[in-house]
């Protein structure tokens, strides 16, 4: 068995004191949205717990699925290096980015120049994407959808370039009879409610997973536990959500959680069970929220909450 942890959207506090050149653009409806409620919603003590009850069950592996930030202030990127490094060294911790790692135009080399070891594949001495990393029967596939948008904006985007790599590595993988986890941050389908927080080419990423498959892709973005399931090529493939590791409750979404994915059997024939953890309703431990073998009819124990 191999077991993959998965945790998303942190929205590490507190915010640094940022120059007044800093706050132009959507940076400050950010910051006013910040210093308004945010921060009482994002909070570390409960990112603490949560991370602290997932240590607690000694995953093989961690799985982050970005907006480790909040408005891409320089003066965020060196602390989340260091949340990144508590939870473990790049070789057992893989990193994507999320929109507001990417908040504004000239915080695109942000997450690269600090974050790059937590988001390289195996076999590359750069930051590209999408990227590779094999631990145990796994295949990690890291893609970015982490885009500068307008203010009120937090849609994503792939491209071409990406997608068209991303069937090649699918299909490589397949033949290596791995395990393929593609970790993203926004979901490949939103309701439309959604609309400008959508990934705008989910079409065309589910149109390269139902021809191309994949065992399991995991997202955060919504934060929100929510499991989708696609047609693929030689079965159902489980898009898995989880919900903001910090959120506090009452809250104005899931509370604070984050999923385990025990991963067993072989190509062909793979097992995997979802284990949701998150805060109890009072908000002082961390508890079992749902489980369900993935693929399986009752996929939608783990919109539980």
């Amino acid at each position: 068995m191999f077991v993959l942890a998965h945790l998303s959207d942190p929205h590490l506090g507190p915010l640094p004191v940022p120059r007044l050149r800093e706050l132009l653009g959507k940076r400050a409806t950010g910051f006013i949205n910040w210093r308004r409620k945010r921060h009482r919603i994002h909070r570390g003590d409960v990112l603490a717990r949560i991370v602290a009850d997932l240590k607690a069950h000694t995953p093989d592996h961690i799985a982050v699925t970005g907006d480790l930030v909040n408005i891409s202030l320089p003066g965020e990127y060196p602390p989340a290096l260091a949340w990144l490094a508590s939870l473990g060294p790049p070789h057992d911790v893989t990193l994507v980015p999320g929109n507001h790692d990417v908040y504004v135009r000239e915080a695109a080399h942000f997450p690269p120049l600090h974050w790059s070891d937590y988001m390289r594949g195996d076999d590359s001495a750069m930051t590209a994407f999408p990227f590779l990393r094999r631990r145990g029967p796994l295949a990690l596939i890291g893609l970015s959808t982490a885009v500068p948008t307008a203010p009120f904006m937090a849609t994503g985007r792939l491209g071409g370039e990406q997608l068209a790599r991303l069937a090649e590595t699918l299909d490589h993988c397949a033949r290596e009879g791995l395990f393929r986890v593609v970790m993203i941050h926004h979901p490949p389908i939103s309701p439309p409610a959604r609309r400008f927080k959508r990934l705008v080419d989910g079409a065309d990423l589910c149109a390269v997973l139902a021809r191309h498959g994949a065992e399991l892709v995991i997202h955060g973005h919504d934060h929100a536990r929510s499991l989708i399931e696609l047609k693929g090529p030689r079965g159902r493939i489980p898009m898995v959500g989880v919900p903001s590791a910090s959120e506090a409750p009452p809250g104005e979404h899931d509370r604070a959680g984050y999923n385990l994915y025990v991963v067993g059997g072989e190509a062909g024939a793979w097992r995997c069970e979802a284990i949701s953890r998150g805060l109890s309703a009072g908000g002082d431990a961390a508890v079992e929220v749902a489980r369900t073998r993935l693929g399986g009819r009752h996929g939608a124990a783990l919109a539980a909450s």
